[in-house]
């Protein structure tokens, strides 16, 4: 006698085409996820050649940074294509982690870009990024052409990552947040390009976008002092909470009304132009007003935050925000303080209480990466600072402090800890190079040693 099967063995009709369709799908999954990996492991390997410097005198040890410098910030540039068929000179941020141009990052790098003579590549970055910019005025964080789990992957198996895809942009931080800092330094970047080469048809060009990148930037201030209000997470130093008015949002964005004043007087008419400059002067006043702090000597980084951040108060001195007094308190406040010791410069003179820090960064061991660690970018603006006060001993000190830096590990790292030695622990490592400090470090040799910062011996 035979056994039938119960109700419960046998199967549908309905059920044989939707299991053949689920096997189908699960052999298209499997071999996609096999070509991507071997997609992946075609990929070169990623191999970067440190040329490390023993030993040498200081004059020897600040050449061989300079020259360490240049060469990382030549090795980052390069041609990417763009959605509508360009294709667009960029500085990428990195190589291993960061192969993509970033607004932050580029609009500070623009400086050292400009002082080697890649006035090409500042134009060509800032086309790509105006490209994208929104009907609203908001340019993009970031261009790129990869996602993050790809970026993981080929950094964990030291692998290049592709840059055949198009350039795309991103207008949202890591942490879903919306970022203002980006939009003043594009406008910064564009006016000092157009200021060291002459090229203010290009600013003619592209006036209308600059002018809506400022006032989307506008619609964060809030209150009578007319000074912006970001939210948690999103300024350079994107693993801290602190929100409301930021001292070094507010410098960006005062920097690049006073640029769009001066540039006015050459393409805007006289209601415009003292628009512009009314409106510099208002937040001058106004950041002098709710930052500075005359028993400190230094402008406070916010409301809640006490504390003395180098990246708002060092800009306020090189860009002429501080007076001659306030400046030198600052300078002396960062100099009883230590923030230069001994790689230059840490980021604030005390921390920020645990719950302010990302958790990410809690659990990656590195709580202090925007806190008590160093980056030579702020480095270079403490130099330039100390140049532009006359205090040209301290600024060579600085410079011969980052060259060793640079040279005890043949390349610029992304950030450097108390020890004097860069980040590393066992879920994070520090990106190498890191184009951003590269090339303001290469801007405060030009400034601080213009003698020794020959163009013809960059190779």
């Amino acid at each position: 006698m035979t056994n039938k099967p119960t109700p419960s063995e046998q199967q549908s009709p309905q059920e044989e085409p939707f299991l053949l369709g689920l096997a189908l799908a699960a052999g298209r999954g499997l071999r996609a996820f096999i070509n991507s990996a071997e997609r992946l492991l075609r990929q070169p390997r990623l191999e970067w050649e440190h040329a490390i410097l023993e030993s040498g005198s200081e004059g020897e040890i600040e050449a061989h940074a300079l020259k360490i410098a240049v060469s990382n910030v030549k090795h980052c540039i390069e041609p990417r294509p763009l959605l509508n068929g360009q294709e667009k000179l960029v500085l990428c941020a990195g190589v291993r982690n960061f192969r993509e141009p970033w607004a932050r990052d580029f609009g500070f790098a623009a400086f050292g870009l400009m002082a080697l003579g890649q006035g090409q590549v500042v134009r060509d970055c800032l086309e790509a990024f105006l490209l994208y910019q929104r009907a609203s005025g908001q340019l993009p964080v970031k261009l790129h052409s990869t996602n993050v789990l790809e970026r993981y992957l080929h950094s964990l198996l030291k692998r290049e990552q592709p840059i055949h895809k198009p350039l795309r942009p991103r207008y949202l931080t890591a942490h879903k947040t919306i970022s203002l800092d980006g939009n003043s330094l594009l406008v910064i970047a564009a006016l000092y390009y157009a200021e060291q080469t002459g090229d203010y048809a290009f600013i003619q060009a592209h006036w209308e976008g600059l002018c809506r990148a400022i006032t989307w930037l506008e619609e964060h201030a809030r209150g009578d002092d007319g000074l912006l209000h970001q939210g948690a997470y999103t300024d350079w130093a994107d693993s801290i909470g602190r929100t409301g008015r930021i001292l070094y949002t507010n410098v960006l964005y005062w920097k690049a009304v006073v640029g769009l004043a001066k540039a006015s007087e050459r393409f805007a008419d006289e209601t415009t132009q003292q628009f512009w400059h009314e409106k510099a002067q208002q937040l001058h006043d106004d950041i002098q007003a709710h930052f500075w702090r005359e028993k400190q000597g230094y402008f406070v980084t916010s409301d809640r935050f006490y504390n003395l951040s180098s990246s708002g108060n060092t800009l306020a001195v090189a860009w002429g925000l501080a007076t001659e007094e306030q400046s030198h308190a600052i300078l002396d406040a960062m100099k009883r303080i230590g923030m230069a010791n001994p790689v230059p410069t840490q980021v604030v003179s005390y921390g920020y209480r645990r719950r302010d820090v990302a958790v990410e960064n809690h659990l990656a061991r590195i709580p202090h990466y925007h806190t008590s660690a160093a980056w030579l970018w702020l480095g270079g603006w403490h130099t330039i600072a100390l140049v532009r006060m006359g205090r040209q001993a301290e600024a060579e000190e600085l410079l011969l402090r980052m060259s060793k830096a640079i040279v005890q590990d043949g390349v610029v790292h992304e950030v450097y800890g108390k020890n004097g030695r860069y980040l590393s622990t066992f879920l994070y490592t520090s990106e190498a190079p890191l184009t951003w400090n590269a090339s303001m470090v290469i801007y405060a040799f030009s400034i601080c040693k213009e003698k020794m910062f020959n163009f013809k011996n960059k190779g």
